[in-house]
């Protein structure tokens, strides 16, 4: 009996050297829960929480609290395990909605929602793959209800981390007017040039306004 215990409470070990796809839920569970308490292993733990959230399903929708009624989960242990279920829910839905982007209204269709009725400016960048597929959707400023301050190193550094092959920026004019600004053509024509330089090629800068939109690019044509 002591032997065997050695022998299923090395989860790591097994992950490292066999691959996770051998590991049982509660063997992932105890890797995430890290070490035992008063004198019981991570795997005993492990098999406790799940019995009480009544399996692995219902584990993952429950709260940080429910979670820390369980003998052995504190705070930091149920917040972690909430945690890691979010972070799964969010990659499978990166992966499902792995659209492809053609033209201006797709990045309308996808950005809209985010700024709608906001007082303030927002700066967003999307990353897509060689396919024009999306990579990742992320806001990198926000400035007043007049402008928003963008450094060419801001917009690139999530593009390079998520290895985008094209990118295209996105904000919006609280004013519901979507023209673009000739501070918006300037920064359009900066991008441009940074992304040539960094091998993400900047495929467009779209303003969003109150339910229209407008293409830098259409907008200045062969100029840019």
């Amino acid at each position: 009996m002591t032997q065997q215990l050695v022998v299923v409470d090395r989860p790591r070990e097994r992950l490292w050297q066999q691959g996770v796809a051998t590991l049982g839920d509660a063997e992932l569970l105890a890797i995430l829960l890290g070490t035992g308490v008063r004198a019981r292993p991570a795997l005993a733990v492990a098999a406790d929480v799940l019995a009480a959230a009544g399996g692995i399903a219902h584990l993952a929708r429950a709260s940080p609290r429910e979670l820390a009624l369980t003998t052995g989960i504190g705070t930091a242990r149920a917040t972690s395990i909430t945690a890691a279920f979010e972070l799964g829910r969010r990659a499978l839905g990166a992966a499902q909605r792995r659209e492809t982007l053609e033209h201006a209204d797709d990045i309308f269709r996808i950005c809209e929602p985010r700024v709608a009725g906001l007082a303030q400016e927002v700066f967003i960048v999307i990353g897509m793959d060689i396919r024009n597929g999306l990579l990742d959707i992320v806001e990198i400023a926000r400035g007043t209800v007049h402008s928003v301050e963008v450094h060419p190193r801001e917009v690139f550094r999530p593009l390079i981390r998520m290895a985008a092959a094209g990118a295209v920026v996105v904000h919006n004019h609280p004013s519901g007017d979507p023209t673009p600004s000739p501070q918006d053509v300037e920064l359009t024509r900066r991008l441009i040039a940074v992304g040539d330089l960094l091998g993400i090629p900047l495929i467009d800068h779209v303003v969003i306004g109150d339910r229209a939109f407008r293409s830098v690019r259409e907008h200045i044509g062969t100029e840019l």
